[in-house]
């Protein structure tokens, strides 16, 4: 499948619009939120397009990007929304609302499985078997055509699975459930921000 990719720097332009819907992931130099920093965040809007901006480390002063992350009216897709929330917070100083999370829904919907991967959803949902090879290289400096088309692959997919599992969501009479979770997330990203990485649900 062909990927209309397009990679900018800092922020995204001006003419660029999206409708209420987007699917957004982000690529760090690490997992470690004191360490580590936010390199590129992809958007695509699920017709094959996916919008890459390599943000400036120095200031991440993208005000285009901060306006559409912050627009309640827009639904973002994500998988694994804890992690991405968490660095967009501290980057970007945006709280994200009206977020929804792909990982949250496949274990909640697919309690047949054990694998909730995006690899793994993609394999199902779009039946194409993806490498994620790439998930471990060096995006803080100049990018490869291999690695912006596995940040496109990343999102691409999103809207597709977000419907899938939506379905079933539904059908096992689950989507209330998964709705009252999704709406801790925040609360979540928080409590990671505070140092609280344990289930605090636990004795």
């Amino acid at each position: 499948m062909n990927f209309d990719i397009k990679l900018h720097k800092q922020d995204l332009p001006d003419e660029i619009k999206f409708s209420d819907k987007i699917a957004v992931d982000c690529e760090f130099t690490g997992l470690n939120i004191e360490r580590d920093r936010l390199c590129l965040l992809q958007i695509s809007s699920g017709q094959n397009d996916a919008h890459i901006i390599q943000l400036d480390k120095d200031n991440y002063n993208a005000p285009n990007l901060k306006s559409i992350l912050s627009d309640e009216k827009i639904n973002k897709l994500f998988h694994y929304a804890r992690a991405d929330l968490l660095f967009i917070k501290k980057f970007l100083g945006v709280e994200i609302k009206n977020v929804n999370c792909t990982k949250i829904m496949s274990k909640l919907a697919r309690s047949y499985t054990d694998k909730h991967g995006l690899k793994d959803l993609i394999k199902e949902f779009i039946g194409i078997d993806v490498s994620k090879q790439l998930q471990s290289s060096d995006f803080g400096g100049e990018l490869s055509d291999k690695q912006l088309k596995y940040c496109a692959q990343d999102v691409v997919y999103l809207h597709k699975i977000y419907e899938a599992l939506r379905i079933i969501l539904d059908r096992e009479n689950r989507l209330d459930l998964y709705k009252s979770t999704i709406n801790f997330i925040n609360a979540r990203v928080d409590l990671d921000f505070a140092s609280f990485k344990e289930d605090i649900w636990s004795h």
